[in-house]
């Protein structure tokens, strides 16, 4: 056992001291420790308990710092958490509200190619019935034509009785005329 206290005799010597011979003999006396370093001085066991005092000391410090970072830590990833659920809800909302707006360009283009599918029946309609209807104004035009083409040849009497006198008449006209 380690006795931390000094000894009586504050010089410890061995046993054959007296039969060295004296050139060991100094060699003991300049290597001996003082005593005042192997007693227990009250300041150094103080500063031993301040010291580990300021060790608690410190360590309680560290300990408080770390708590902080970690509560600080925590509270910081929370609130980024918090901002990530805000992101992905507003990025939700933005979703929902894409997909109704495409639903409604959707139904708003199908009701345009629907109308425009309507007009372009009534379009070759319209262009057949107008078709039709210069048909019918050709074939009118054209039977009007006939009509006052044949009024005009039946004012004409087309008989040869008819042909042979006014035939005889111009031949007499036509003799008269030239002797006047």
């Amino acid at each position: 056992m380690n006795n931390l206290f000094a000894p009586e005799n504050p010089y410890v010597f061995p046993d054959d001291f007296c039969n060295l011979p004296a050139f060991q003999f100094s060699r003991f006396l300049t290597n001996s420790v003082p005593v005042h370093e192997f007693t227990p001085n009250s300041s150094y066991v103080s500063s031993n308990s301040t010291s580990d005092e300021a060790d608690d000391h410190q360590f309680s410090i560290i300990d408080e710092r770390k708590q902080r970072r970690m509560i600080s830590n925590r509270e910081s990833a929370r609130r980024s958490r918090m901002r990530k659920q805000r992101h992905l809800d507003e990025l939700w909302s933005q979703v929902l509200r894409l997909r109704t707006e495409n639903q409604n360009l959707i139904e708003k283009l199908n009701r345009a190619s629907e109308c425009r599918d309507r007009v372009v029946e009534e379009n070759a309609r319209l262009k057949e019935e107008a078709s039709d209807l210069r048909q019918m104004l050709i074939d009118l035009q054209l039977g009007d034509s006939c009509a006052t083409f044949r009024d005009f040849l039946e004012d004409i009497p087309c008989n040869t009785a008819h042909l042979m006198a006014e035939s005889s008449n111009l031949s007499i006209t036509t003799a008269t005329n030239l002797l006047h």
